[in-house]
């Protein structure tokens, strides 16, 4: 690294560019690990512009970008590169406030999609990661808009009468923020400071780059993430993105793709699903108790990962289908803050169409967690205890999350866990 204010030595990367321009003439065979040290040399400023541009076009004219070990090491890369987050204040603060109940610890949670479908639907992920915030730790992280009319950052940004102070929740300060709330939306530039030196390139080239697909998996504080849902935009890139969360080491995580190519659970028809389970590893001889920071390195995992493909259907989570046409969301930042806000407020109709799609969405960040895995219910005033513990596909309890997703807006805990993130980044 270099002193402080003082440009890095730049380097060039002109073997990999021309390993990549000519593969058939070339005998060496890059490696996901040689492209993601390329990534890390971007984010400390020491490539040029012009070999940036080239590798990321190279990249998504070779088919490299859609690689699970390419997109997986690069965003390790991009992670690497964070503003660093003291891990035990962080730990701390969300241990007191996470409520363990079923199968969910009380870890951090995430939904996001890639972005890039084209159907500009309203900002689902964003409010959906609001409602969810009652019941799961949330770690919402977002960026400005880059596809769509409406970015997460954006509708927060127009939030009235007072938004949250998203630009003042930084990596120093994001653990008081949980001292005062189970929600944080964590913005993309705060965190990645060495994205300034992409930027300019992604806008200049205007195509879609391998930047869209490492978002989802750039969460700054992904080693402490127990559960995620994340949409992508084109139904070749599940099982991609899928494999590439594995090898990052989710252990917890549902891969949704709409049948119409859409980054969300579909409101209109089938949903397609690739989901990540843990199980016991029968191989693993220790007790259930043993601190696994102390085991053998060469000994085997507690737990081992699994892949199960489904569909989901409206029907699914005992709601009606609507035409995608009901629910776009192809307005400025803010009419959908106005939308979000009258959700959280508990004003629309029960059967409004955008009101099922969020549910849904949410409904299946509670599935994944594991907290619709209880038998018990006790969340508090507006609660009638009456698990739904029917199963449907991939044997979640769908419409036990959507009886969860809507007691959190009816009872008005999620428009009071937000209204705790607005004031307590106003304060910091």
């Amino acid at each position: 690294m270099a002193p402080a204010g003082e440009k890095p030595e730049p380097v060039s990367i002109s073997p990999l560019l021309k390993s990549l321009a000519y593969p058939a003439a070339s005998e060496i065979q890059v490696s996901a690990e040689e492209i993601a040290s390329a990534f890390a040399l971007i984010f400390e400023d020491r490539i040029s512009e012009i070999q940036t541009a080239a590798l990321l076009t190279l990249l998504h004219s070779t088919g490299k970008d859609r690689e699970s070990d390419v997109i997986a090491k690069c965003s390790q890369r991009m992670r690497e590169a964070a503003s660093p987050i003291e891990k035990q204040p962080l730990k701390k603060a969300v241990k007191t406030r996470g409520r363990k109940e079923g199968n969910y610890r009380g870890g951090l949670c995430d939904i996001v999609g890639t972005g890039g479908d084209s159907h500009s639907t309203f900002n689902i992920s964003t409010t959906s990661s609001i409602i969810a915030s009652p019941l799961l730790v949330m770690a919402k992280h977002g960026n400005r808009a880059q596809t769509s009319f409406s970015g997460s950052a954006d509708v927060l940004n127009a939030i009235e009468p007072v938004p949250p102070k998203i630009s003042a929740v930084t990596a120093d300060n994001i653990a008081k923020v949980y001292e005062q709330t189970n929600y944080a939306f964590l913005f993309a530039p705060n965190f990645h400071p060495g994205m300034m030196y992409a930027n300019p390139v992604r806008r200049g080239l205007g195509i879609r780059t391998i930047f869209n697909l490492m978002g989802p998996l750039a969460n700054p504080i992904d080693w402490a993430l127990e559960a995620r849902v994340v949409g992508v935009a084109y139904q070749s890139l599940g099982p991609v993105f899928a494999e590439a969360l594995r090898l990052s080491g989710a252990k917890k995580a549902m891969v949704v793709c709409g049948e119409e190519d859409m980054d969300e659970i579909s409101c209109a028809g089938k949903t397609n699903c690739w989901r990540l389970s843990e199980y016991p590893n029968p191989a693993y001889k220790g007790s259930s108790d043993d601190d696994a920071s102390t085991s053998d390195e060469e000994a085997p995992p507690r737990t081992l990962v699994k892949l199960e493909t489904f569909q989901l259907h409206p029907s699914d989570f005992g709601v009606p289908t609507h035409p995608l046409s009901d629910v776009y969301g192809r307005k400025m930042p803010k009419d959908n803050a106005a939308k979000l806000m009258s959700i959280l407020r508990n004003e629309l109709a029960r059967d409004d169409p955008i009101l099922d799609f969020v549910l849904m969405n949410v409904a299946a960040l509670l599935v994944i967690s594991g907290i619709c895995e209880a038998d018990t219910s006790n969340m508090g005033p507006g609660d009638d205890g009456k698990v739904i513990t029917e199963r449907g596909p991939g044997g979640g309890r769908w419409k036990e999350g959507i009886r969860r997703a809507r007691w959190a807006i009816e009872s008005g805990q999620a428009l009071k866990t937000f209204e705790e993130f607005i004031r307590a980044t106003n304060n910091l």
